[in-house]
This record gives structure tokens, sequence and C-alpha cells, in this order.
């Protein structure tokens, strides 16, 4: 399956991505910015960012009790396969950046356990990227930027109740598994940053180089 030449800009929790993606709408004019939040989604995929709500409001909360895993992994492939009909419908002449892809809900199904090999046969298929950003953050300072703890959801950290330790591991977990995701797709390695600022900067620098 062929598609337009596209980035992917990926990071652990609290790497700062958003933060980083909303900068770059003013510093690469030229660039389509694609993810499922809702400041890069159209008027009419407005069902995306409803979903995205739904699943951080009512799913989450639920997991383990009132939703299964594979329930989780079924709803979160509605946002997998709006990003790759994104991709594949840009005009090939406009570059893309691309919020995480499919990478990184693939590693967190995987961690909660969701077992489904022909799922995650047909993301795989899905049109690879010319390149990754992975823009890189400690877990303590993932940690500060959650409110130290306070503003976790339960694909944020291992256990039940969210403690640093278990923030700490997932984290660690989270970053070598995304990391193993696209060992096959040329990976530039941008550490730490110490705003959003300098954070978008450096991005825009790799994808103008």
């Amino acid at each position: 399956m062929s598609g337009p030449r596209f980035h992917v800009l990926l990071g652990p929790d609290g790497a700062g991505k958003s933060s980083v993606m909303r900068r770059l709408v003013t510093m690469l004019p030229e660039w389509r910015m694609v993810s499922t939040d809702s400041a890069f989604v159209a008027p009419e995929h407005a069902l995306i960012p409803r979903l995205r709500r739904d699943v951080h409001d009512h799913l989450l909360p639920g997991l383990g009790t009132a939703y299964s895993v594979d329930f989780m992994a079924s709803v979160l492939q509605t946002a997998v396969v709006h990003l790759r009909d994104q991709v594949r419908e840009t005009d090939p002449r406009v570059p893309v950046l691309v919020d995480s892809y499919y990478y990184k809900i693939l590693a967190k199904c995987r961690m909660a356990g969701v077992a489904d090999s022909r799922m995650y046969s047909w993301w795989r298929s899905f049109p690879q990227p010319a390149g990754v950003v992975f823009l890189d953050v400690s877990a303590g300072s993932a940690w500060r930027r959650r409110g130290d703890g306070a503003r976790l959801n339960a694909l944020e950290y291992d256990g039940d109740d969210g403690a640093w330790p278990e923030f700490e591991s997932y984290q660690r977990n989270l970053r070598k598994m995304l990391l193993e995701e696209v060992r096959e797709v040329p990976v530039t390695m941008l550490g730490e940053q110490p705003d959003a600022a300098r954070a978008a900067a450096a991005v825009r620098e790799v994808l103008t180089a």
C-alpha cells in the first residue's frame, strides 16, 4: 500500500507533542498537521475528537470493569484508521506531520494485554513514514507535567493506583516498545527540551533539513 511522503512525531506520554504541533502550524505553514487532537480535526470529522473525549471520560475510567481491553482496542482503532485516511487523502505535494500515527496506540494496546495479532498486522501494513522524529522526555519531567500524577489516565501507568513507581515503569516500557515499533524507519532522536518553543524549533530543524 503506497501513500504520500509524511513524517511522524512520536514520544512517550508528556513529551509535549500536541503543544509542539500547535506551534508548528505557524512555523511550518506549508506543512499539514494530522492528529486526533481537536485543534487539527476538520469540522466534518467532529466524531473523532468526540470519541477521544469519551475514551478519556468514560472508557478508561471503566476499563477492566465496565469495558474490556478488547473493547478499548476496538474504539481506539477508529483513531488509527482516521489517521491513515488523512495520510492517504493528503495532496502528495503537501508535506505532512502525523501525531504518533498508529505506533503509540499499538504499543499501549499491547501493554494493556490486547493480543489481536491480526489487527496489529493490519495496522503495520499501513503506509510507512519517510521518517520519525522522536521527542524524548524523562519520566520525572512527564510526571511533573501530569501534575505530579494528578492528571494520569489508566493507559499511562501500571497497576491500580497510578503512583510514581508504576508511572515510571510504564513509561520506561512504553518508550522501549515505541522504538521497537519504528526500528525499520529512519528515526531522529531529540533529547528533552526545556520548553515547547524550543522543542518546536528543534522539530522544525529536523523536518526542514
